[in-house]
């Protein structure tokens, strides 16, 4: 009896102890890689103008042609 309850204590004590040791040695989280990808595409990325004029109208354009591209991807559907 006394033997079963020490093993019963004792794999208690190994399970804890893997624990921790599996909780030290965590990968690092997804969301950090992602942050640290992002972070490295922004860096990336030219530098807006001072007055912002220039990216606005980039934006606008872009934003313009999706917009296209839709109307024409759902005419082209509806026909």
């Amino acid at each position: 009896m006394k033997r079963l309850l020490a093993v019963i204590v004792g794999g208690f004590g190994l399970r804890v102890l893997l624990r921790r040791r599996l909780r030290a040695a965590a990968v690092p989280e997804p969301a950090d890689e992602l942050r640290a990808k992002l972070a490295e595409t922004r860096s990336d990325e030219p530098e807006a103008s001072a007055n912002g004029a220039a990216s606005n109208d980039s934006v606008d354009s872009r934003r313009a042609d999706v917009h296209d591209r839709a109307r024409r991807a759902i005419d082209e559907l509806r026909d």
